[in-house]
This record gives structure tokens, sequence and C-alpha cells, in this order.
């Protein structure tokens, strides 16, 4: 989204109930971060009618009771808020965590990874550097329960996914393309390539907050040895830590 973009913020319908906000066409740390903030601002508000909201990467989703809040008083009022300030520049909400997700790179538990490295333009040690060294944000939660898609990574990691799928890979996988990395919450096929594993279980339901991550904490994944995660894994542990964030 450039300086010179009116296009965006813009408000769209969706369905019965629901209207959209978005903040730009794709991913940026910009959009992403007005939509993690605006999302928070409509919560603080608590309007009358409103059922539920959520992000997307660049968006936020509210449903509301068209048959008490017209849908007319509902854009209006996001008009508002949308003029109140410079959504780009916010904030990021309070309440979030840093996490520290121990992964071991490359070999049997990454198998993707040089591959991964060489679309990158980097060797496979640089890669293992500048995957373990990133803090990336958890820009939404999608596609599996408590899965989060993380970024933004740097510009040389804008690789494409794969063409053809790989069959399946475990829970707990590490996953790059697009400037994003993926933890994997469930077992399942994906055109990522697979580049570190994590003892991470994402999905917890008999916990009180299922989800372990939530959209605006922030993870590193720092590298461990493959003999440490085995001791780990056989322990029943997951070394996951987390603290935080002002």
């Amino acid at each position: 989204m450039s300086a010179t973009d009116t296009s965006f913020p813009a408000i769209r319908r969706i369905g019965l109930d629901g209207l959209i906000v978005s903040f730009g066409a794709g991913l940026s740390e910009q959009a992403n971060r007005a939509a993690l903030a605006f999302r928070a601002a409509i919560d603080r508000e608590a309007w009358e009618g409103v059922e539920e909201t959520s992000t997307s990467l660049v968006s936020v989703f509210l449903r509301f009771d068209p048959l008490g809040v017209p849908h007319a008083a509902m854009t209006a009022r996001l008009q508002a808020l949308l003029a109140s300030r410079d959504w780009m520049q916010a904030d990021l909400p309070r309440g979030r965590r840093l996490f520290f997700v121990p992964t071991v790179y490359g070999g049997a538990h990454g198998p993707q990874l040089e591959e991964a490295a060489a679309r990158a333009g980097l060797t496979p040690g640089a890669a293992i550097a500048s995957l373990s060294g990133a803090r990336v944000r958890v820009q939404t939660i999608g596609f599996a329960p408590g899965q989060p898609y993380l970024g933004v990574l740097p510009d040389c990691w804008d690789i494409p996914r794969q063409q053809d799928l790989t069959p399946r890979v475990p829970v707990g996988a590490l996953v790059v393309a697009i400037r994003q990395l993926v933890l994997f919450s469930v077992s399942t096929p994906t055109g990522w390539r697979h580049v570190g594993q994590t003892a991470a279980r994402l999905f917890r339901p008999e916990a009180e907050e299922p989800f372990l991550l939530r959209p605006g904490d922030e993870v590193e994944f720092p590298t461990i040895s493959p003999e440490k995660y085995e001791r780990m894994t056989a322990a029943g542990q997951d070394g996951i830590r987390h603290e935080a964030l002002p």
C-alpha cells in the first residue's frame, strides 16, 4: 500500500450480518498492525449489537445483529472510528506475549531446508541463522485450530509455495513461503517448505484458552540440536517459554 493509495481502508458488506474493514490489498507490516489495532479498538468500544470480531492478515471482520443495528448505522460507526486516527501507525494492542519455541532445523526434522535456503539465496547455515534469529508476529490464526501465520520475514524469504503438495507434515512442523512462517497445529499436506520441527502443541481443547497463540503475539524459533529435541519430546516436554510484551 503506497502513501498515495486512497482505496484503503475499505469497508465492505459480507453476507446479511457482516462487515469487513480492509487496510491493504496484500500483506504488509503496517496493514497487519492496523488490523490488529482496529479490532482491539472495536472491542474496547463495546458497541451494542456487535456479536463477533476477528482479524485476517490485513482485515477486520465484524458480525452484528442487523435487526438491532442497521447496516448503515454500523458502517457509520466504523467510518467514524477509522477517521479518528492513522491506523497504519497505531500502537499494537496491549496484552501481547513473546514466545520462544525451540526448533530443530534441517535433516530429517526439516527436510526442505536446503531447498528453501537455495530459493532464498542463502547457505543452509545462513538460512538457519536468519530464521532462528527472526522475531515474527502472529498475523492471524487460520486454516486449522490455533494455527498461526507468522511474519514478516526479510525480503530474501519472499519465495513461492511449491507447485506440488508435500503429502503430509507432522504436528509442530515449521514451514516457510512468501515471507511468512506457519507452525502447524495438525498433520496435513502443504505446499509450504518444511524447514524445521518443534514440539509445540498449539491447540489444547482441554484448556481454558484452547489456542496457545493469539494474533499480535510475537514468536522466536531458537535452534536446538536433534539430540536435545529427542530428549525433550521423550520427556513429554515442548520447551516453550513466554514473557509479557510491554
